[in-house]
């Protein structure tokens, strides 16, 4: 979700970058209940703190080349943060490529839990922070294919089948108007046979 009165990351002044963030993480530390969690800035972020955030593969890098190539990694990594809850279960990355990824996640299926977790995260953080919208296009995004809902649903499985031939994976995929992304998202590869499934619209 972008934020309502800021423009786009490769707009930003570092000074809305810092602005952006202590907004972020001030609203975040308001979380109560199963959101109730930590809030650790890139900037200063020591080696055992982020060697953590790596292991538990929460951290994002900075961006890849088509970010870069956008222009959207200015000030790196000025305003630029990552919360998550006690439970490891909700996530929030501040100003990675959108201004907010907020993020609900568990193993197992119980696809409504996590849904309903992102739901309440997603109301106590727009009472304090409005997010951009508009009346035809939806929830406004830097990237326009996240524009609308922006609510992307995915699941980690392991396809070795499907796997062996990508082309039949894509072809099953697009069928169903599923995307097949690496194991990391976007732009990555596959490990192990596991894929990242998701809904494409």
């Amino acid at each position: 979700r972008s934020m309502e009165g800021y423009p786009f990351n490769p707009c930003l002044t570092e000074a809305q970058y810092k602005e952006m963030e202590s907004k972020v993480s001030s609203t975040l530390s308001n979380l109560e209940g199963e959101l109730k969690g930590t809030y650790h800035a890139l900037t200063g972020m020591t080696k055992d703190v982020q060697q953590k955030l790596i292991d538990d593969h929460f951290l994002f890098k900075e961006g890849d080349r088509f970010l870069q190539a956008a222009n959207a990694c200015r000030y790196w990594p000025t305003g630029r943060g990552i919360y998550h809850n006690d439970n490891k279960t909700f996530l929030v990355w501040c100003n990675e490529e959108d201004h907010l990824r907020i993020i609900s996640m568990q193993m197992g299926g119980d696809l409504g839990q996590v849904y309903r977790r992102l739901v309440t995260a997603v109301n106590d953080i727009e009472k304090r922070v409005p997010f951009s919208h508009h009346d035809r296009l939806g929830f406004l995004t830097f990237c326009p294919t996240n524009l609308g809902t922006t609510v992307r649903a995915s699941v980690h499985i392991k396809l070795p089948k499907l796997a062996a031939n990508r082309d039949k994976l894509e072809e099953v995929a697009g069928k169903y108007s599923l995307q097949v992304r690496g194991t990391r998202g976007e732009h990555t590869e596959a490990e192990g046979g596991v894929y990242d499934i998701s809904n494409k619209r």
